[in-house]
């Protein structure tokens, strides 16, 4: 979940991930809406990659970009858990 959270604090990789929620991007697609370098942008596919929060396909020489909302569930599960109730086990113990 770290990687996760790397990955969404950068503003940039949170726009990409923005743009993606209305379907799937080539990567050309994606670098037409950023004023960065190629290299730059690669470094935050590579990052998104890593965090398994978008998925690649390559067709010919097209590498088309997706979210994986998969993750994106897993997450929200995990921070829930951390505002939720309390485990049961630990119900009747007392808080440092």
């Amino acid at each position: 979940m770290n990687e996760v959270f790397k990955a969404l604090a950068d503003p940039t990789r949170r726009e990409i991930l923005r743009e993606l929620r209305g379907g799937e991007r080539t990567a050309g697609e994606l670098a037409e809406l950023f004023p960065l370098t190629k290299s730059t942008l690669s470094g935050h596919f590579a990052v998104l990659k890593a965090a398994d929060l978008v998925q690649t396909e390559k067709r010919g020489t097209t590498v088309l970009y997706r979210l994986n909302t998969t993750v994106f569930q897993d997450v929200l599960i995990g921070l829930l858990g951390l505002f939720g109730e309390p485990d049961t086990h630990l119900k009747g113990e007392s808080r440092p």
